[in-house]
């Protein structure tokens, strides 16, 4: 990589961390390029150079936000096996089962958290936003949404029946999204946790 395009890389991404961080406080409906562009100390000439256009930005700002989410199911996920390993325990019936609930408190722990209001708030915007009927920039983001999660947690998911599985995964998945909502509406977060482990 030349030195140009890698100070050009690096620029992007800085800009893209900034442009995040905006979003998460602002929220994406209506972003304009002017005050995002000064609030990340850059124009939006330059915005526009290194981006595309204002959808690619934002695609970019949503595709940063579905990777941090994912991360962190990795991260809780390679947690329980490690400690599953250190146990000697079985991954399979009720063992499994204990494993699947405890990655579904831990995520709800992180997500509930004060400190995301932010990113479930934009999260939210972004998928209401892509269910209009012309939704521009977030084409296909609720789609994206649903299966990426779908995909992780099916994977965490305790051997068994294929069907069963898919049940409580679609279960779980709309249990934390529904619970978020509330909880973004001011729920009291143990109260939610709750519910959340008695419906599993």
């Amino acid at each position: 990589m030349s030195t140009k395009n890698a100070t050009g890389s690096a620029r992007r991404a800085e800009l893209l961390e900034r442009a995040y961080a905006y979003t998460l406080e602002h929220g994406l409906a209506n972003l304009s390029l002017r005050p995002l562009a000064a609030a990340t100390s850059t124009s939006p000439r330059v915005l526009l150079y290194l981006f595309g256009s204002k959808d690619e930005l934002v695609q970019e700002i949503l595709a940063r936000a579905r990777r941090d989410q994912l991360q962190l199911v990795a991260e809780v996920t390679e947690e329980l096996r490690a400690e599953a390993r250190a146990r000697a325990s079985s991954e399979s019936g009720v063992a499994g089962l204990e494993s699947y609930r405890e990655l579904v408190r831990r995520l709800w722990r992180w997500l509930a958290a004060p400190e995301r209001c932010g990113t479930i708030r934009l999260f939210f915007e972004a998928y209401a936003l892509s269910l209009r009927p012309h939704p521009g920039p977030w084409r296909g983001f609720a789609e994206q949404s649903v299966r990426d999660w779908t995909e992780v947690l099916l994977r965490a998911h305790p051997a068994g029946s294929p069907e069963q599985a898919a049940v409580r995964v679609t279960r779980t998945l709309a249990l934390l999204r529904g619970l978020l909502l509330h909880r973004l509406a001011g729920g009291d977060p143990d109260h939610l946790e709750e519910a959340l482990l008695a419906a599993l």
